[in-house]
């Protein structure tokens, strides 16, 4: 059975900063550091760790007997190991390592991180990352954390548990049931927290150990794939090399490649058809110097990551599967092109419109979008390019005017295309900012058009006639005001608090200026055309503008909210007035 049982793949993810790449090359460095010749294999995408290099690394800690041959992590940092690295319908990644800075605790991507790895129900375990940055740490380099854990301080280990306990608290409001490492007895129902240090070594071996023990435990029965056969794998990236031309870098997850073995691949259009040229693989770092990066090989075999080169792979996707055409080439065709036409939805006629890398980006993007009840009109991979530009200018709601991109750039000429257009576009490589800042649009967008909405409806003024303010009685009359509320302006009708029209608003005079509207606190000169000061009117009288039906109701039933208190109270006694006769009235 043994020898059917491949390298289990590990995806390491984390914030940005918290250590994902240290922690790597930690790995690499210790495995690497006595320079023994094949211990260790540099694939592309990927860092081989065989089980006797485990072995060594752990040294006496390491217990018990395993079947599975060593770990394979996927270097591609973060989300698009996940996203990008599909298989079975699900992640390619069999494990995850969760690195989360001791110091920092859970950020954005840390959060993001995890509801991925909820989504693919992964079994994955959490490196707590910088415990020597802990005040008085008394570093032993190299150390498992359960040799190197009882040689500190008091202090120390109650300022470590503190920051573990922290981090496990943060896992349980997700949903996570979790523990230091050494306390965790059944790793099926408990996450374990690992206290490394990516700098010093400390940890590293208990890491392995334990990653060990869930592919052992997790993924016997998921990891007895065929070590021959039609290859199987994933695109990581299509890349351009000089020499070479597009080539793709792939991980390998089941069967074998061969030099001239006919290979099926998705692309935008039709899934390319065609054979592999040449299989290259990184060269080992004791042969850096060489002039060329990769050396050929004829064959590779599950689970590896290989960079392939072959004819026609310029439309190739990130993401998508490649597989060797052993038996009919066009069911092989088809079947590639139906997971990618399933991912490339056009869900509504009306929301918003949104690009992604890779297929599992775009997967990944409109689950999020889902949740938060946006709606999406169109949803494809690759760059923002002058065709969804004039796409999006169709749609009349202003708030779907948006483009959202993942982790993809705008092309030159959709930058013309959007010149001068009111379509806004959002880039980001983190999925939950990308929405956050669609979100935060639209709201301002919502205030936006709740203000100049605002502005074009009569609003329901009020003002009161000054004592000994009367400058002409008539024709038009001529009194000081002030304004109590709301807005006054020209060529609009009072009434008084009978209800009834006593004239127009002709002019609106401020230190002898004339003006056209007057706000609350304001003291105006007001002509009224009309009335007669001391008949219709008097000094002291409260007057209100007269509100077309259609405007007060907008006032009172959308944008009552958004109003100051004393333009509150004007739309609320004026609404009293018109509703003496009519009780429906504006409603």
């Amino acid at each position: 059975m043994a020898q059917n049982l491949r390298t289990p793949i590990v995806c390491v993810m984390g914030h940005v900063d918290h250590g994902k790449t240290s922690l790597l090359d930690r790995i690499r460095g210790t495995t690497i550091a006595e320079r023994e010749a094949g211990l260790i294999t540099q694939h592309i995408g990927a860092t081989e760790v065989p089980l006797d290099v485990v072995r060594r690394v752990c040294g006496d800690i390491f217990k018990g007997d395993t079947k599975v041959p060593g770990l394979l992590f996927i270097d591609t940092p973060g989300h698009r190991a996940f996203t990008t690295l599909r298989a079975r319908g699900g992640a390619l990644a069999d494990l995850a390592v969760l690195v989360v800075d001791m110091n920092e605790g859970f950020q954005p991507q840390t959060v993001e991180a995890i509801e991925i790895l909820k989504r693919f129900k992964t079994p994955f375990i959490v490196a707590a990352n910088k415990m020597d940055k802990i005040p008085g740490w008394n570093p032993h380099p190299g150390q498992p954390f359960i040799l190197s854990y009882p040689e500190q301080s008091e202090r120390v280990k109650v300022a470590l548990d503190e920051k573990i306990y922290v981090i496990i608290g943060k896992l349980y409001e997700m949903g996570f049931s979790s523990d230091r490492y050494d306390r965790v007895r059944d790793f099926q129902k408990n996450v374990g927290v690992v206290p490394v240090s990516a700098r010093t070594g400390e940890g590293i071996p208990d890491l392995l150990m334990i990653l060990m023990g869930l592919a052992q435990k997790f993924l016997e029965k998921d990891l007895e794939y065929r070590a021959v056969g039609p290859g199987i794998g994933t695109v990581l990236e299509v890349k351009e090399e000089v020499g070479l031309g597009t080539t793709l870098d792939v991980i390998l997850y089941d069967g074998e490649l061969n030099v001239g073995d006919t290979i099926v691949v998705g692309s935008r259009g039709a899934p390319i058809i065609t054979k592999i040229r040449a299989l290259l693989k990184p060269r080992p770092l004791s042969e850096i110097r060489s002039e060329e990066k990769f050396k050929q090989v004829k064959k590779v075999v599950a689970a590896s990551g290989i960079k392939i080169a072959a004819p026609g792979l310029e439309g190739a996707l990130s993401g998508s599967q490649i597989r060797v055409a052993a038996g009919d080439i066009d069911e092989v065709a088809a079947a590639i092109k139906s997971e990618i036409d399933a991912v490339r939805i056009e869900t509504e006629s009306n929301g918003i419109l949104i690009k992604a890398d890779t297929i599992g980006s775009l997967e990944a993007l409109v689950n999020e979008l889902k949740k938060e009840s946006i709606p999406i009109r169109k949803a494809d991979i690759g760059d923002i390019s002058k065709r969804d530009v004039s796409e999006v200018k169709t749609i009349k709601d202003p708030l779907f005017s948006a483009i959202l991109g993942f982790d993809v750039d705008i092309l030159p000429d959709a930058k013309e295309e959007l010149f001068g257009s009111d379509i806004k576009v959002f880039t980001n490589n983190v999925i939950y900012r990308l929405i956050e800042d669609y979100k935060k649009w639209v709201v301002e967008q919502k205030q936006l058009f709740e203000k100049k909405r605002y502005e074009t409806i009569i609003k329901p003024g009020r003002f009161i006639i000054l004592p000994d303010c009367t400058f002409r009685q008539s024709k038009p009359a001529v009194v000081g005001v002030r304004v109590l509320g709301g807005v006054i302006k020209t060529n609009l009708d009072v009434l008084k608090d009978s209800g009834a029209v006593v004239g127009t608003i002709k002019g609106i005079q401020e230190n002898s200026e004339n003006i056209g509207e007057a706000g609350a606190g304001k003291e105006v000169a007001v002509a009224i055309d009309g009335p007669t000061v001391g008949r219709q009117i008097k000094e002291g009288d409260t007057l209100y503008i007269d509100v077309p039906e259609k405007h007060a109701k907008i006032a009172e039933q959308e944008l009552f909210e958004a109003m100051k208190i004393e333009d509150k109270e004007s739309l609320m006694a004026y609404m009293e007035i018109k509703r003496r006769g009519n009780p429906f009235w504006g409603k």
